[in-house]
């Protein structure tokens, strides 16, 4: 009884073990559930407000280009698809994607050489809002709704919105060091950022898909049906392919593994803390050399091409075949300038005739330039 007795009393008395909180990550290891890649956001419920926004503002831009463009009008009814009216198409040897002609696109804020100016600025904005032709826009908008929903999905409306932006516009720049003297949009820049930021993601975290190979077949195809798409005429490849490595860079550097998230959200209870401050600190730092590359890749490409812009750099001088990477010429359509330029003509001819007070009188001076006597060339 005594022997008993002194047992009870040595268990009342032995203090209790403290709850031992460590930070060393690899304590606390993160289930990771394999699940396939595009169906891999199924059960999140986020808005996906931003990709959505802009899928509509390019329908309504491209709206606008073509009741600008008016080819029944303009071209005295030689157009494709003469039913819509007002909002009928260019011949397809003009344009063989369904859109305006080359003087709607450069009314409309496309890029040229002769833009580069402080004064015309503003095209730097409106190059990645613009689409060659109805096309393109179908092209562009089923990518973009089908991959940027999927990411925004994943990692949210804020991270994926500035890959989009910044993706678009560091493909402005990159396009204005090779831009000539046909008029060029660049509304892929942003489909491809999105491209590359989710391969990145699906580099991060191969190891959590099952299907990693068949989504890595369908970006790669992806990439290179809208690449073939870019070959054709006012479509700016070098803007793809700007947007491909600053969507790639970006994504190293703002795409963490979304399972280390909802890990943490798992944990539960007061007297877990320190195995949640580990989690989060462990997500924080989650590969850091990666994001760090990431974000020099990207601030030197971003910094490098807006000096270069502002100097007046032209790259073509450097690089004589680059050109062929952006329009493969083709007896179906024309690369050449020139055509453009004598369609300038007419369409600032209707529009000077209409007296609308929204002609550039500009393309019509650089067209007599070209073609002047020498003698009559300015000094």
């Amino acid at each position: 009884m005594e022997g008993n007795s002194k047992s009870d009393v040595q268990m009342a008395v032995k203090p209790k073990c403290a709850l031992r909180v460590s930070f060393d990550f690899n304590d606390y290891p993160i289930r990771e559930k394999k699940a396939r890649f595009f169906r891999s956001a199924s059960h999140q419920h986020r808005d996906t407000w931003i990709i959505s926004l802009f899928a509509i503002l390019h329908v309504v831009i491209f709206i606008s280009t073509m009741v600008v463009n008016n080819c029944v009008e303009t071209s005295h009814g030689d157009c494709a698809f003469k039913v819509f009216g007002r909002l009928s198409f260019q011949p397809l040897s003009e344009n063989p994607l369904l859109g305006p002609s080359a003087s709607t696109l450069d009314y409309m804020g496309a890029l040229q050489r002769k833009y580069l100016s402080k004064r015309f600025t503003w095209r730097l904005f409106t190059f990645p809002c613009l689409h060659a032709g109805f096309i393109h826009l179908f092209v562009n908008l089923v990518c973009v709704l089908f991959i940027g929903i999927h990411m925004e999905q994943v990692f949210g409306s804020l991270r994926i919105g500035m890959i989009y932006i910044l993706s678009a516009f560091l493909g402005s720049l990159f396009a204005a060091l090779f831009v000539q003297g046909n008029p060029q949009v660049g509304a892929s820049g942003a489909l491809f950022g999105l491209l590359g930021a989710t391969i990145s993601h699906l580099i991060r975290s191969w190891k959590l898909y099952t299907d990693k190979f068949a989504a890595l077949a369908f970006i790669l195809s992806t990439l290179f049906i809208n690449s073939l798409i870019g070959m054709l005429p006012f479509i700016d490849n070098f803007a793809s392919i700007a947007g491909f490595i600053s969507g790639q860079s970006l994504g190293f550097a703002l795409l963490y593994n979304p399972e280390h998230t909802q890990a943490i959200q798992n944990k539960a209870g007061l007297f877990e803390y320190g195995i949640k401050i580990s989690a989060m600190l462990k997500q924080k730092l989650d590969k850091p050399i990666q994001r760090i590359i990431g974000l020099l890749v990207f601030a030197l490409l971003f910094v490098g091409c807006l000096v270069a812009v502002l100097k007046g750099i032209d790259l073509n001088q450097y690089c004589s075949w680059c050109r062929y990477a952006d329009c493969v010429l083709s007896k179906r359509w024309s690369c050449n300038e020139a055509t453009s330029l004598c369609e300038d003509i007419t369409f600032y001819r209707y529009y000077s005739s209409k007296d609308w007070g929204l002609v550039q009188y500009d393309m019509l001076l650089t067209f007599s330039m070209k073609h002047a006597p020498p003698s009559l060339d300015a000094p």
